[in-house]
């Protein structure tokens, strides 16, 4: 027992001082794009009401199209459009997040300490 406590004590006393010191580490730019606005197909919408649902039909049947009908009531219309806004606000949110880190990385250091 003696001899392992005179082991320890001995150890820790050729532990040596630890210096510390700091460099300053030069950001390394991002080097990121900007994202591409997505290019999107132009969409044809067609409004069919109670009265012109027969005549958008087949006129539809002339085209050589498959009328096929996707709903959406004028409160579910309202939700998409509330979606989509959503959408635009979560995007240049985005952008703006990739601006300031562009602008922190990126930009040269000013130092205004007198």
């Amino acid at each position: 027992m003696l001899t392992l406590t005179t082991f320890l004590i001995s150890g820790c006393s050729t532990v040596q001082k630890l210096d510390v010191f700091s460099t300053e580490v030069e950001r390394a730019p991002l080097n990121l794009p900007n994202p591409e606005t997505p290019k999107l197909e132009e969409l044809r919408w067609t409004i069919i009401t109670s009265e012109n649902a027969a005549e958008v039909f087949a006129k539809m049947q002339e085209q050589g199209k498959d009328p096929v009908l996707f709903g959406l009531s004028d409160d579910d219309y309202e939700l998409l459009s509330k979606n989509f806004a959503q959408i635009r606000t979560y995007m240049l949110q985005q952008g703006m997040t990739l601006e300031q880190y562009r602008e922190y990385y990126e930009s040269e250091k000013v130092d205004n300490k007198e």
